[in-house]
């Protein structure tokens, strides 16, 4: 599914090329029946963290983007530095779960995994979004 929506980056040598190498990886722990949502935490927001960081370097009037890897903060960058409208609030608190869901991941805590899923539901609407301003 996230390999799909994110196709048009398949094997580029760039940030979306990166977003979509982690769409893959979702798809794959979602067939695998690992129950452990911690790697498909991970890959989501590293997934959503390269495609605004994508979006960034290529729509923004700077070409830059900072070296966060918050999710809400890098959605704040967008759409203060590019023509990307949203509203913000309705992403945010579901944007800082993933956040914190794989900075979890990284020190091998373990996750509510029934509030990220719930995150994820939100942020997908939010991916959407993103792929069409590509």
């Amino acid at each position: 599914m996230y390999a799909e929506k994110l196709q048009r980056f398949e094997n580029l040598e760039n940030l979306g090329g990166k977003a979509w190498e982690h769409a893959v990886l979702i798809d794959f722990t979602e067939k695998s029946g690992i129950k452990d949502c911690a790697m498909h935490c991970f890959h989501y927001q590293q997934m959503l963290e390269l495609l605004l960081k994508h979006l960034l370097e290529t729509k923004s009037e700077f070409g830059a983007y900072s070296k966060t890897h918050k999710l809400q903060r890098l959605l704040e960058e967008l759409i203060a530095t590019t023509a990307f409208r949203t509203d913000k609030n309705k992403y945010f608190m579901a944007l800082q779960v993933i956040s914190v869901c794989a900075e979890e991941y990284r020190y091998n805590f373990l996750l509510d995994c029934s509030g990220y899923k719930l995150s994820v539901e939100i942020a997908n609407e939010l991916l959407d979004q993103l792929i069409e301003f590509v």
